[in-house]
């Protein structure tokens, strides 16, 4: 049974009222005409057709920055942010060129988002649970794949349309669309 709110650590609560605090503005602000960021306000600008290119393809999204923000900050509206983090984690270690470094940051990943009862635990069966600890005997850049692809099609299967029919992002669209 869900518990309500104060069962949450204060640090989720805090970084979902930020996100909120962040994102809300979007909807607020009715000049979606600037392209980028700009380094004179240092803000974070929506580009007009943005919200609708994320719409195209759960891939577009992830390379989308402000559409990236919005779906994190959708997700932990949802309380599955973990898997977004875990994600972009896989993607940051994939990327990590090979030295001393790679198994720390293996052990780290799977100590935060794999192995039972880990803070952020993503879900995933057993099989991929236990690949992948055998694959951080001897960690190379795709340890992570098979879990990874497990993530990626729970998002874009479930996370992703529901996230296309959000309030935020349909909101976002309409005021895009009507200019």
């Amino acid at each position: 049974m869900c518990r309500g709110l104060e069962s949450l650590p204060t640090t989720c609560l805090e970084r979902a009222k930020e996100l909120k605090a962040r994102f809300g503005s979007f909807l607020q602000k009715p000049d979606l005409s600037i392209i980028g960021h700009s380094h004179k306000t240092d803000k974070l600008r929506l580009n007009k057709s943005e919200p609708l290119k994320c719409k195209d393809s759960f891939e577009n999204l992830l390379f989308n920055q402000n559409g990236l923000c919005l779906f994190r900050a959708f997700l932990v509206s949802e309380f599955s942010e973990e898997n977004i983090a875990f994600y972009l984690a896989c993607e940051d270690y994939r990327i990590t060129k090979p030295s001393s470094k790679l198994s720390a940051k293996a052990k780290k990943i799977y100590e935060e988002f794999v192995c039972s009862d880990a803070p952020r635990e993503v879900n995933l069966d057993h099989e991929t649970k236990a690949i992948t600890k055998k694959n951080l005997e001897h960690p190379t850049q795709s340890c992570f794949s098979l879990a990874q692809e497990k993530i990626y099609t729970l998002m874009e299967k479930d996370c992703y349309p529901r996230f296309l029919k959000s309030t935020t992002y349909l909101e976002i669209s309409q005021q895009v669309k009507s200019g």
